[in-house]
């Protein structure tokens, strides 16, 4: 990791914890405040410690994108937590007979940056 790439990360790690200490529940309520305010803290330190080993340029420069989307969904729909994708089951397919591995590739294809590592660790 290159050491501007090493800046890169740190500083989006403590973007995303001065996120968290800052955040808002939309309703409010000090309890669901508290609740997504911890959960921030948690998904970003279990992710950054999962990917702290990671060497290849394009994985890291990947991850980078994905935290970048997150915070910025986050942020504008006021809701920490990943925004489900809804794909009708089969629903990709553009001739009939296809597999069902195709299908799954396709899927694993047309599934958002934000959500690559939320399904990894879930």
């Amino acid at each position: 990791m290159t050491p501007a790439t090493r800046q890169e990360v740190l500083g989006l790690y403590r973007k995303v914890l001065q996120i968290a200490k800052n955040w808002q529940s939309a309703s409010g309520q000090i309890e669901e405040t508290m609740r997504e305010k911890e959960y921030i803290r948690n998904e970003a330190r279990t992710l950054f410690r999962k990917n702290k080993n990671v060497t290849d340029p394009k994985l890291i420069k990947q991850c980078i994108e994905e935290c970048e989307a997150r915070i910025e969904i986050g942020l504008h729909y006021n809701i920490p937590y990943p925004r489900p994708i809804h794909l009708p089951p089969m629903g990709l397919a553009h001739k009939q007979g296809r597999t069902l591995r195709h299908q799954e590739k396709l899927r694993k294809i047309s599934k958002p940056i934000y959500l690559k590592s939320h399904d990894e660790i879930s």
